[in-house]
């Protein structure tokens, strides 16, 4: 293929170099001089393993130039790949200069182009950027119409410094993001040679999804950090302590937990976090990332008591009380804390959970559906049915495949609040509702 590559910064000179050894024809373009003259010359801009040895190979067999010629670029390449930086302003917005002025630069030559041409933005760019932004920009100074004239499509990068070409050829997934199928199956092209996952999904979400990765990466450090200090002040090895955390696959590192819903509860979870943060404010060590969990947790319960309060009716189903399906288990229920504060705000509610009714008649937790919470337990109705028809509101509060029946209850009028994703994801009723999606 035939690309051309904006922004010859860290991410820039690596794509470039890597893509032109893969093969392809491409073609550099930055503002600096210095930067154009050297890869020109074979050298490598940037300090990276192997870079240098790859920029010079890619010249001497006429698959890598630079340029600071934007309209050269575009027109001698069937992609162009933007790779320019995205700082961070001081109070932390991002400056979009460099973004902006290589999609005029873009523009411009296809102005005066006649062939399709894709975009597709490597910058890190927050959801909605490119919508209202690139677009909007790209169309101005084209004068031609996104989707027909040209394609656009976002492709993040997941590159380490230090690891670079490593990760540009093993990377855990090659993410697309666009709405044009077109553009999207010419860059899938370049990817041929990389042995990852390819993952196509909508452009906002592409977006995102680059962030989230991020934010994550910075809560792992954090959190391996706070569990450190807090081992330090207790003598205990913390490398020890999280080489055998790391050995879970099944819980600790993997998808486990990582779906957005409803507040975690239970028996386990509060209690520690509890007991953890409570330690380390005896041993004097701070421990914000912890002690903001439980704050977190709880807003996620108020979350949902506002999405219900928000509908203005006042007769409100509910179904699942326990923590989690297959359990009667009641200790820190998430779910009785928003009972507790819909009843509180004055609200008519009636309960279905086939587990805690079944744990009333008999079990472990009588003793405390009976004497702890008796004002819930007495909402309680013995059948699925009596629920939703005393009902203005629905809450599913439980993953049970008996609540799947709702979803033919979309248009009746009903307000269905799903904190579990219970119902199909696609869900298009204006009466369905989701906590986080």
């Amino acid at each position: 293929m035939k690309l051309s590559i904006f922004g010859l910064g860290y991410v820039g000179c690596v794509s470039a170099a890597c893509f032109a050894r893969d093969g392809h024809e491409v073609i550099g373009i930055d503002v600096n001089t210095l930067k154009v003259e050297m890869i020109n010359q074979g050298k490598s801009p940037i300090v990276e393993p192997g870079i240098a040895s790859l920029i010079e190979d890619g010249v001497k067999k006429q698959k890598l130039r630079a340029t600071t010629d934007a309209a050269d670029g575009v027109l001698n390449s069937d992609l162009s790949l933007v790779c320019v930086g995205t700082p961070g302003k001081n109070n932390g917005s991002l400056d979009l200069s460099f973004v902006k002025g290589a999609c005029r630069q873009i523009g411009e030559a296809l102005a005066s182009k006649d062939r399709y041409h894709v975009i597709a933005i490597r910058s890190t760019l927050l959801p909605g950027t490119m919508e209202n932004t690139v677009l909007p920009a790209l169309e101005v100074f084209s004068g031609k119409r996104a989707g027909r004239d040209f394609g656009v499509a976002i492709n993040p990068e997941f590159l380490r410094e230090g690891t670079s070409i490593a990760d540009f050829d093993n990377p855990p997934l090659t993410l697309i993001g666009s709405d044009d199928e077109d553009a999207a199956a010419l860059i899938r092209r370049l990817y041929t040679k990389i042995k990852a996952p390819l993952v196509h999904v909508g452009i906002k979400e592409a977006e995102m999804i680059k962030y989230t990765s991020n934010c994550f990466h910075a809560i792992k450090i954090t959190f391996a950090n706070e569990i450190g200090n807090i081992c330090k002040a207790l003598g205990v090895d913390s490398h020890v302590v999280m080489d055998a955390f790391c050995k879970d696959t099944k819980l600790n590192l993997s998808p486990s937990y990582l779906q957005p819903g409803f507040a975690f509860g239970g028996s386990c979870l509060p209690k520690d976090l509890r007991a953890i943060t409570y330690r380390a404010k005896e041993l004097d060590v701070e421990t914000p990332l912890l002690n903001s969990v439980l704050l977190s947790n709880r807003q996620q319960v108020e979350r949902a008591a506002d999405a219900v309060l928000q509908t203005g009716r006042k007769r409100v189903g509910v179904l699942g009380l326990s923590f989690k399906p297959g359990t009667d288990d009641l200790r820190e229920s998430p779910m009785v804390t928003l009972i507790e504060t819909l009843i509180g705000k004055g609200l008519n509610l009636t309960i279905y959970d086939r587990d805690v009714h079944l744990a009333r008649l008999f079990g472990a937790n009588k003793q405390y559906i009976e004497g702890g919470i008796p004002h819930i337990s007495s909402l309680m109705r013995p059948s699925l049915d009596d629920v939703i028809e005393a009902s203005e509101v629905i809450i599913i509060g439980k993953k049970e495949e008996e609540f799947r029946s709702l979803s033919q209850k979309l248009n009746n009028g009903r307000v269905i609040i799903d904190l579990v994703r219970l119902l199909d994801a696609q869900a298009t009723s204006s009466t369905y509702q989701g906590i986080c999606w």
